[in-house]
């Protein structure tokens, strides 16, 4: 018997002894305080019976790809996903042999190697600007706001981007090395704002065509180049959203690359979502859907990769912040599918796909089940910069 068909019997096995897929699904979601058909905004109304069986098979996969293809539905799916967390259900449904193959494939293969570089770009970031346009403040800023003092999308990004400049200690004329640039929006900003020649690296051929059409004129190069092959000798070195798609085996490779392209008396800065544990593999769904390859990193694995390279000045925690993000994305999403929709690239799949993905990932970070890191980090030896700003 090979290791698929030893899965599927366990798992048979248990259905039997439980009596039935629905009813072990139905004493799942009890314990998380959600009832099928209820009448509660997170409770869940399912709309095909295949769907019981296909979360006990496929776990994660398959409650996603369950809301993706309209098996189930909720009026708040954040609210739904925040109670499934809080009650660790990922956890209480055994994973099949798709998982652990998955496993096996993470611990033998580099998954975010150099040669799969590109495939995150070109898989999410490549879907298309007019989305990113749509969904995104003026600045296309895609990663977390700073809400502190702030009503408005464009105020907690431009908050953000303040922050970081403080952080760093910007100056007219400053180096500074953006690995993971985006459309070039801190790089835009840094610029104008305050006079610094930014470099920036990414791996999306959209986001770099756009990106040097919004820094024209600017002392700002846009490279689209993997964060390995980065160059030069910086007051900075920045990366806002990149470590993400780093992989744990990679880590300290990006924290050398940090150290060859720092001076010896510069300043390094790293905005990240961080994981309350340490993880070697990302959650399938997001992996076949959203963004391939990815993995949330730990404290614990960005500290261990700075060993003897460089010291952490300054972490900073807003975790809280990227709930209120991911929710004005989704309502500005919600607000621009009409028009989203008569383009042949986004269908009510890839509708409920996205959907999906901006409350699941407001649903981590309001159950806390994720975080918003920013550090500051100098070369070991030179004195402590005044980067405990708030």
């Amino acid at each position: 018997m090979n290791l698929q068909q030893s899965a599927r019997t366990v798992m048979h096995n248990w259905h039997a002894r439980t009596g039935g897929a629905e009813r072990v699904v139905r004493e799942l979601l009890e314990g998380a305080d959600i009832e099928i058909n209820g009448s509660r905004p997170h409770d869940i109304k399912v709309n095909n019976p295949g769907f019981y069986a296909r979360v006990l098979a496929d776990s994660t996969l398959g409650l996603g790809e369950s809301y993706m293809d309209g098996w189930w539905d909720s009026e708040r799916v954040d609210e739904t996903l925040v109670r499934m967390i809080g009650a660790h259900l990922n956890r209480k449904v055994m994973q099949n042999w798709r998982m652990i193959a998955q496993v096996a494939m993470s611990k033998a293969l580099n998954m975010q190697s150099t040669t799969r570089a590109f495939e995150v770009g070109e898989r999410h970031y490549d879907i298309g600007n007019d989305l990113y346009t749509a969904m995104l403040d003026r600045r296309m800023l895609y990663t977390c706001g700073y809400w502190k003092d702030a009503d408005t999308l464009e105020q907690a990004q431009e908050n953000k981007l303040d922050l970081v400049c403080r952080k760093i200690g910007i100056r007219p004329g400053m180096k500074i090395l953006e690995l993971g640039c985006g459309w070039g929006s801190f790089a835009r900003f840094a610029a104008e704002r305050y006079g610094a020649h930014v470099t920036g690296h990414t791996v999306s051929k959209e986001q770099v065509a756009l990106g040097r059409e919004l820094c024209a004129g600017l002392p700002v190069e846009l490279k689209l180049q993997d964060y390995r092959e980065a160059s030069g000798s910086y007051d900075a070195v920045v990366s806002i959203g990149l470590m993400e798609h780093i992989g744990y085996k990679n880590y300290r490779g990006y924290m050398e690359v940090v150290d060859r392209c720092l001076k010896p008396d510069g300043i390094a800065f790293v905005h990240t979502i961080g994981g309350n544990r340490s993880r070697k593999l990302v959650d399938p769904w997001f992996h076949k859907y959203i963004f391939p390859n990815a993995l949330v990193p730990s404290l614990a694995q960005i500290s261990a990769a700075t060993e003897e390279l460089l010291s952490i000045e300054d972490v900073h925690n807003f975790g809280p912040y990227y709930d209120q993000t991911l929710m004005a994305w989704h309502e500005r999403f919600e607000a621009a599918w009409p028009e989203l929709s008569k383009s042949s690239r986004y269908d009510e799949r890839f509708y409920r796909m996205w959907r999906y993905y901006l409350l699941s990932c407001a649903a981590g970070f309001r159950g806390r089940f994720t975080q918003l890191y920013q550090l500051v980090l100098t070369r070991i030896g030179t004195p402590q910069p005044d980067c405990r700003v708030s």
